[in-house]
């Protein structure tokens, strides 16, 4: 069977909802072949053991949360070369936009040349000031719904052979 790996970060628990529910749906698909981890677990090694990914994070001033940054930084250049063709998505928790953030993961992916299987899913939670932002999130269930499809639809991808 194919591997998924879910790759996610979480400050305030809004995409560590998103990533859990991808995941319970992705292993409706492929039962134990799925794995999550955290964005500081993560590393070259587990990108290679995959066979398509999904990242979640949160959208941070305008851009990717540093902890999946630094994810992407330590796993780079160790696996350049050598995941070319996987498929992909991702999922990105934000306040307002979101765009820049996923702009920068398929940029990333792109120099990876990993194949987008699915536009970004944007989870805007509308948080706009300090305290709001801070506070723990609460994604909506249909929003919920959205990523555990996503997590679903690119297992079934995956065991399918389609990707």
């Amino acid at each position: 069977m194919p591997r998924l790996l879910i790759v996610h970060h979480s400050s305030t628990g809004g995409t560590r909802q998103m990533a859990d529910a991808a995941y319970a749906r992705a292993r409706e698909e492929l039962h134990e072949d799925v794995r999550s981890l955290t964005a500081d677990a993560a590393g070259p090694d587990d990108l290679l053991a995959a066979d398509g990914y999904l990242f979640a994070g949160p959208e941070n001033l305008a851009a990717i949360a540093g902890v999946m940054k630094d994810f992407f930084d330590r796993s780079y250049y160790p696996v350049l070369g050598r995941i070319e063709g996987r498929p992909y998505a991702q999922m990105v928790c934000a306040g307002s936009d979101g765009e820049n953030a996923a702009r920068q993961v398929a940029r990333i992916a792109q120099g990876w040349r990993l194949r987008e299987v699915h536009d970004p899913l944007i989870v805007c939670t509308h948080a706009q000031t300090p305290e709001a932002i801070q506070a723990p999130k609460t994604i909506s269930d249909s929003d919920l719904e959205r990523c555990g499809e996503l997590g679903q639809a690119l297992a079934a991808g995956l065991a399918l052979g389609v990707f």
